[in-house]
């Protein structure tokens, strides 16, 4: 069975919309005729820029570490289509390997300002505009983050925030903004073939059926969801 969803007329704005995941929920929300806006710290001109079809999208450079970049990417996209309906924090990254006791302060500043902060700044700067469209927020967190692990605790910590600032603005917002989140383990990605060459990829989750499942947490199917943290791990 398929579903299909009509978001003709309103606009999403998708962090990290370079990478596989971002790649994929643009084309989902691009065949549902959403106006599909992304932003991304590289450029699509580079060879790490996934995006089937950039010339669909309206792309904003911007670091969304960075509090000044996020209003200024959140206010042009205002400025340039007149509302915000749905928020995919779809940032982030991986990092691991090491114990706490000799893992970098670097590591840990890196991990929880991509996986986290972004999160944050991005939904603290469109909260407003989505209180005015009863939008929608879908951030990623992880399914390691419902326990602590051997190798990558900072990374777990940090989707684990994911999860928390999820509830909170779910809470924060009820009736106007709903917030969840999805829980992946592992994507297949080029980026994770590459890091795990000798991996068994056949319970890794295709990036497009984790798409499929935001577009439904951001349609009116979904109405009655908030606050969740939808696990999309396959059948693992």
């Amino acid at each position: 069975m398929s579903a299909e969803f009509n978001f003709d007329g309103e606009v999403a704005l998708i962090t990290g919309i370079g990478g596989a995941l971002g790649s994929a929920v643009a084309d989902a929300f691009l065949k549902a005729d959403a106006t599909v806006c992304g932003s991304d710290i590289i450029e699509p001109n580079t060879e790490d820029f996934l995006l089937s079809e950039p010339e669909r999208v309206d792309f904003y450079q911007g670091d969304f570490s960075d509090e000044d970049d996020v209003a200024e990417v959140i206010d042009t996209v205002i400025a340039d289509h007149g509302r915000l309906d749905y928020l995919l924090n779809i940032a982030g990254t991986w990092r691991g390997g090491t114990p706490i006791d000799e893992t970098d302060v670097d590591t840990f500043d890196f991990l929880f300002d991509v996986n986290l902060k972004t999160m944050f700044l991005a939904s603290k700067h469109a909260i407003p505009h989505l209180r005015d469209t009863e939008g929608a927020i879908v951030s990623v967190s992880a399914r390691t983050s419902l326990e602590g692990g051997e190798g990558d605790g900072i990374y777990r910590a940090t989707k684990a925030g994911v999860r928390l600032l999820t509830e909170t603005i779910a809470e924060e917002n009820l009736g106007s903004v709903r917030a969840n989140a999805v829980m992946p383990s592992v994507i297949d990605t080029p980026m994770n073939r590459e890091m795990m060459p000798d991996a068994d990829t056949e319970s890794w989750v295709d990036p497009r059926d984790i798409a499929a499942v935001i577009l439904f947490l951001c349609s009116e199917a979904a109405t009655v969801t908030s606050g969740a943290a939808v696990p999309v791990y396959g059948e693992v």
